[in-house]
């Protein structure tokens, strides 16, 4: 297996760190539009040949394509912020190699209703060329983060081993993290946290399918595991809702995170004046997106490990029934900052993302998953990938009552 890693940023640099420990590819070419990111990324690892730094336009399909043919790549592991999905699945595709990402293509409110219908939805421009991928006998493994990614494993697993029907699948994101000295630092891209809490919430129900909401409707208190408590979570936009449905059976699904009012506040403001937004408006001599302006503002997420402090928690409520009886479960998957940090030197945040495409890659290179088309996670069978998650070092959990 020969990968080409777009992103030299927090969670790919992340990746290089997991994959370093891993034996199953010949080479990982790290490749950023800053080389010299790409190139911090492999020199923590610098003994190692089989990684290589390179400089690509994620924004180009022919930039990404040549880099493949070059390094004669057969896997294309995305991991740069969504606005770059196209073009780098696009040159997966022109250069013949199997293709993963962790968000998919963005989505567009519908115009005239868009707290109510759906207009693009997230992942459509992928699945619209599905049939190209199938018949070129490609893989596009598509939302295989951690959400999407091992919520959608959670999901598939819980269809196949704990319910005979289910009602919900309810994907819910908390943490207790902190970070000193700031009072507003996301611990993800300030980018992608904008496009998926301002975009109209995606709900999807059997006997409705899909449809929206306003933004941070619904809120709940959900009581997550191993300490970190009850943390207040509303509806968000999300790739899961657009996948689940496809391969498992629920009569509802839905994506809630853990914001918080102070969260939620800052977000509103920022909606409120515009600065949310990502067309290039003039400033003196120069056009710059306000979104980009807002995310230079802002530190850098893969900098804060060694300022936070506490746990996040990735999971999926399942409710239904089995063997007759109600049941309700929550399947999770939890990281502590100090752990993370003390054993890879990467923040809770995008090591616990990044720990899921490593693995996804490791399964296609042993054969345990394979197949052809745009597929989600939940395509593939969920045992091989939570045993190998586990046999990384990182364990899952179950909690029954949900």
């Amino acid at each position: 297996m020969r990968i080409l890693l777009v992103g030299a940023g927090g969670v790919g640099s992340a990746a290089v760190g997991i994959a370093a420990r891993r034996d199953f590819f010949e080479t990982m070419v790290v490749a950023d539009y800053d080389i010299s990111r790409a190139e911090r990324a492999v020199a923590a690892h610098a003994g190692d040949a089989r990684f290589v730094a390179a400089q690509v336009d994620a924004s180009s399909a022919d930039a990404v394509a040549g880099l493949c043919r070059e390094h004669q790549v057969t896997h294309v592991f995305n991991a740069v912020d969504p606005r770059f999905v196209m073009p780098i699945f696009e040159g997966a595709f022109a250069a013949g190699a199997d293709y993963l990402d962790m968000a998919m293509s963005l989505s567009k409110p519908h115009p005239d209703e868009p707290h109510a219908r759906t207009g693009v939805k997230l992942g459509d421009d992928q699945f619209a060329v599905a049939d190209q991928w199938e018949s070129a006998g490609r893989l596009a493994l598509v939302g295989i983060g951690v959400e999407p990614g091992l919520s959608d494993v959670f999901a598939r697993y819980a269809a196949d081993h704990l319910f005979d029907d289910i009602d919900e699948v309810g994907i819910r994101d908390g943490a207790n993290l902190e970070v000193a000295g700031y009072d507003f630092a996301p611990s993800f891209s300030i980018w992608t946290t904008i496009e998926e809490c301002l975009n109209p919430p995606v709900v999807w129900e059997k006997d409705r399918g899909w449809f929206t909401t306003p933004p941070f409707s619904e809120p709940e208190v959900f009581d997550f595991p191993e300490g970190i408590g009850p943390v207040e979570c509303v509806n968000v936009e999300h790739e899961e809702v657009l996948l689940v449905p496809r391969w498992v059976d629920a009569k509802r699904v839905t994506f809630k995170y853990g914001l918080g009012d102070e969260f939620i506040t800052v977000l509103q403001v920022l909606h409120k004046i515009g600065l949310d937004g990502t067309d290039k408006v003039r400033v003196g001599d120069v056009e710059v997106s306000p979104r980009d302006v807002v995310a230079a503002c802002l530190p850098d997420p893969a900098t804060l490990g060694d300022r936070m402090t506490g746990k996040t928690c990735a999971g999926t409520l399942v409710t239904g029934r089995k063997d007759g009886a109600d049941r309700s479960v929550y399947l999770y998957h939890v990281v502590d900052n100090e752990w993370s940090m003390a054993e890879y030197g990467h923040q809770a945040v995008v090591w616990q993302t990044a720990i899921n495409p490593v693995v996804a890659l490791e399964l296609l290179s042993s054969g345990a998953w394979g197949g052809a088309g745009v597929l989600g996670p939940e395509a593939f069978d969920a045992v091989p990938f939570l045993d190998l998650l586990t046999a990384y070092g990182s364990p899952w959990g179950m909690r029954e009552g949900g």
